[in-house]
């Protein structure tokens, strides 16, 4: 089955317009809901992003509920609300620590704010964190390896694509399949964090861009091209038999087929062949830390 016309990935350095000095993507978690409970795994403290002083010291392990009030946010503390002068609250996570939301545990920054008396959260972390929690959520865990360094490559260059996306509501994307399944640190294990530090920096590019890269469950033995799906034809999509004849179709099928990427895993392709295989005319990029940062 191995087919000689895969070779060796050429990959060569890219520069992307510098963003944040310390994060580099901004998940939106909730957003319009009328109360959030939200917490960290040891003390820290929660800080109003407009004077940047400290509001609340958070205690270790213990809940704490937010609603809005007025223009601004009320804390519960002891049975009761008390007003928080603010709009706009960040939580850090503490040192190896985490913060949490939506009773799961997330890295770096929690951002709650009133918009029209509602509560936004969102997670704003360090881009190849984010990805710790995509891998595992989108893809099983106990799958290839070469699968999952596949799925990787594909995830970070489909948010390197999207960044700004959700702009007017005030993040990049969501945490859902809508853009990308997102289970923060809860969802990470060992085998999916090393598929993400071994291609740490890794997306697909076409004309030196950063493209989105498709991927869905199953293609039911064919992708198809993005044109049959939304109308018009991406010059890195192409239609091939996507090996997952196995599998009933489930998503979209443009692009990368995972169950397709497992199996072609199995068979001994290592993840730039799999990604080369689905994608037509790409080229592999490392995007340095300092160029997404």
């Amino acid at each position: 089955m191995k087919r000689a016309l895969f070779s060796a990935a050429i990959v060569f350095m890219l520069s992307l317009p510098a963003a944040n000095p310390c994060y580099a993507i901004k998940i939106g978690l909730q957003t319009g809901v009328d109360k959030i409970g939200i917490g960290a795994s040891a003390e820290t403290s929660l800080i109003d992003a407009n004077t940047n002083k400290t509001v609340l010291t958070f205690e270790a392990m213990k809940g704490y509920e937010i609603i809005p009030y007025k223009n601004t946010m009320a804390i519960a503390l002891k049975g009761k609300f008390y007003q928080i002068y603010s709009d706009y609250v960040v939580l850090k996570a503490p040192p190896g620590g985490f913060v949490s939301a939506k009773g799961k545990w997330y890295r770096g920054l929690l951002i709650v704010q009133n918009k029209n008396k509602k509560l936004t959260v969102i997670n704003d972390l360090d881009l190849e964190d984010y990805l710790k929690g995509v891998v595992p959520s989108e893809m099983p865990s106990g799958w290839e390896l070469e699968a999952l360094k596949a799925q990787a490559i594909a995830a970070r260059s489909y948010a390197l694509a999207n960044l700004g996306k959700r702009a007017s509501l005030g993040f990049d994307l969501k945490d859902t399949p809508e853009d990308q399944a997102y289970g923060g640190a809860s969802a990470e294990t060992s085998k999916t964090n090393e598929a993400v530090e071994s291609t740490t920096g890794l997306v697909l590019t076409y004309n030196m861009k950063v493209v989105p890269a498709y991927y869905s469950a199953s293609a039911g033995g064919q992708t198809i091209n993005a044109s049959a799906a939304w109308g018009n034809d991406l010059p890195f999509i192409r239609s091939v038999p996507s090996y997952d004849d196995n599998v009933k179709k489930n998503g979209h099928g443009v692009g990368m087929s995972q169950h397709g990427a497992n199996n072609l895993a199995k068979e001994g392709y290592n993840a730039y062949q799999i990604l080369s295989y689905f994608f037509q005319n790409i080229k592999f990029a490392k995007v340095s830390e300092a160029s997404i940062n």
